[in-house]
């Protein structure tokens, strides 16, 4: 699955029109993929009705009406803006669906399921008079609502929304649009999902599924020893700051990393050593990589979860960064600053304050627009950034992205980030490729929290729950992955 922007959309419409699909026939595979789709969630008991716009959104409404009432469903078409054009791809299937023997245009408003076909993804802000009302009525009904592609009142690329359609379920024809991930806009969708139209599927912005989590899993073989699980070194936590250190190990560790070396301060290493026996400790780790040291044969480093922003931090960072290994900074060592040119970028996993503090731009900003924000930075800078969240952004500097639509508000508690940046070390000590290892890494964290809530509250969650459920989540990919 893939999320494109509205002038991705038009330019592949147009390539599908220079080939021969024309505008009418993309309509009538929207139309058909919307019920199959929406036929799922409705029954022939209730009363359907689609209040169409005159231009393309309209028209895959008309062609869903066509198919509801071919196949024995209540639909009614209402037009608050007036009939589509009769020589327009719109107008034409209105003209085929009338020829088919219905008569579904109607001006009586009731209906057990509202279904929104007003406009699409050439809307811009601000909507006109007649639009608003439209929308305020459907908001007012009671009963299931339905977005065609995105919510009315809802633009293509950008969350910035002021009124629009409150969907219950929004199909989003060929890709999901920016403004499904974005805030305040991603409120409207509800529960969104792709329809195909019969058009070939590639993009830049890709999301993350179970079946890509599964696929990019590693398999070991029964010969493997620790040397092939790699070894991965983890700079964190301070006096004041402990346990960031047992949970960004413990998070490490349960990913599958071979060998871990903590660089600690004394004291938190002598607590961290008593539940996380497992690893080797470099005490004041951090002051002696920040003199040059750095552990022989790791495969990838981490700084940052529990340590303050400091010159010592600055150089510790400037001497990781000049490995050729992958290198995550998060929490303290995340500031405004210039970054070498490398061939492994280095990984940045900010959540939105965060990101505000290094990038200029207000929580606001980038909240409206997740995707762009991310991808700018990540270009600019040249690095890989991790923007935290609902629904996290992986941007790459090479213009590409995925996006992760695992996890919940159950990992929103103090030190969930320092367990991702140890399960980050360790993915990426273990996968085949530095995308897949981030992607899987931020996949399966979320996937502990969605398996939480299938026996808990979201509110009960802690970041330590996260490295007892990772064997869990890791053995259901591993057993997908056997077959």
């Amino acid at each position: 699955m893939y999320v494109y922007r509205k002038e991705e959309i038009r330019e592949i419409d147009r390539e599908a029109e220079e080939k021969g699909l024309s505008v009418f026939t993309l309509m009538e595979n929207a139309g058909s993929g919307l019920y199959r789709a929406i036929s799922k969630r409705i029954t022939k008991q209730q009363t359907v009705c689609i209040v169409c716009g005159k231009g393309n959104n309209g028209g895959d409404g008309i062609v869903l009406g066509r198919y509801l009432l071919q196949n024995g469903y209540h639909a009614k078409l209402y037009f608050p803006f007036g009939l589509p054009e009769i020589d327009k791809p719109a107008g034409r299937h209105l003209t085929y669906l009338k020829s088919c023997g219905f008569s579904p245009v109607t001006e009586e408003l009731t209906a057990d399921v509202w279904i929104d076909g007003l406009l699409g993804i050439g809307f811009r802000q601000p909507l006109r008079k007649e639009a608003s009302e439209a929308i305020s009525f459907l908001n007012r009904q009671q009963g299931t609502k339905i977005a065609i592609d995105l919510p009315s009142g809802v633009e293509a690329d950008s969350g910035n929304t002021d009124e629009a359609f409150q969907a219950d379920f929004t199909y989003c024809l060929h890709g999901f649009k920016p403004s499904a991930f974005s805030h305040p806009s991603k409120s409207y969708y509800g529960e969104a999902e792709v329809v195909d139209v019969g058009l070939p599927r590639s993009g830049k912005i890709k999301i993350w599924t179970e079946n890509d989590a599964v696929r990019a899993l590693p398999s070991f073989q029964t010969s493997a020893h620790k040397g092939t699980f790699g070894t991965g070194y983890l700079i964190a936590g301070s006096d004041e700051m402990p346990g960031s250190v047992l949970l960004a190990g413990m998070g490490a560790l349960r990913s599958g990393i071979g060998k871990l070396t903590i660089g600690t301060t004394r004291f938190a290493a002598g607590i961290a050593a008593g539940v996380i026996p497992e690893s080797t400790y470099e005490l004041e780790g951090l002051q002696k990589t920040a003199n040059g040291y750095v552990p022989e044969k790791i495969k990838a480093a981490a700084i940052g979860p529990g340590l303050e922003d400091g010159e010592v931090l600055n150089d510790a960072i400037h001497v990781l960064l000049k490995q050729d290994i992958p290198v995550v900074l998060d929490a303290g060592a995340l500031k405004e600053r210039s970054y070498p040119k490398r061939d492994i970028p280095p990984i940045l996993t900010p959540h939105p304050g965060e990101f505000s503090r290094i990038s200029g731009l207000s929580v606001q900003e980038i909240q409206s627009s997740r995707i762009d924000s991310a991808l700018t930075y990540a270009r600019k800078h040249r690095v890989i950034l991790v923007l935290k969240g609902e629904q996290t952004v992986i941007a790459f500097p090479d213009g590409e992205a995925i996006v992760n639509q695992s996890g919940n508000a159950a990992l929103a508690k103090g030190g969930s980030g320092d367990t991702l940046t140890g399960m980050l070390t360790a993915f990426l000590c273990t996968h085949r490729t530095v995308k897949e290892a981030i992607a899987n890494a931020v996949y399966i964290h979320g996937k502990t929290a969605d398996r939480w809530i299938e026996k808990y509250g979201e509110r009960t969650m802690t970041a330590s729950d996260i490295s007892a459920l990772l064997p869990e989540v890791i053995k259901h990919l591993e057993r997908k992955k056997e077959g």
